[in-house]
Order: C-alpha cells, then sequence, then structure tokens
C-alpha cells in the first residue's frame, strides 16, 4: 500500500514540475534548453472539441 501512495506522489511532483517548467515564458524555456511547448490556441482547441479529432 505505501509503495502504491509513494508512486502516486512521486507522479503528481512530476506533473507539477511538467506543468511550471510549461508554464515558463518559450524564451526561457530555450535558454535552459527545456523544449519549448507549443502554445495553445483556444480558437483552435475549441474547433478541434467541437468538429472531434477522429475525422
Amino acid at each position: 500500500m505505501f509503495e502504491t501512495l509513494g508512486r502516486f506522489r512521486a507522479a503528481i511532483k512530476h506533473a507539477q514540475s511538467m506543468r511550471a517548467m510549461n508554464s515558463l515564458p518559450p524564451e526561457v524555456q530555450k535558454d535552459i534548453g527545456w523544449p519549448v511547448s507549443p502554445r495553445i490556441d483556444a480558437h483552435a482547441n475549441l474547433t478541434r472539441l467541437i468538429l472531434g479529432s477522429g475525422r
């Protein structure tokens, strides 16, 4: 049980770190060698959700 909780905690910490790094400005990401995450286009996201990506 404790092993499972430890893995869960590690997964949460990893997700938080990834989110923090991806939220940095692209210039900073590039400076530290982090792959620049694509910026999310809200309109494209909405279109993708409405039309579906399976088409």
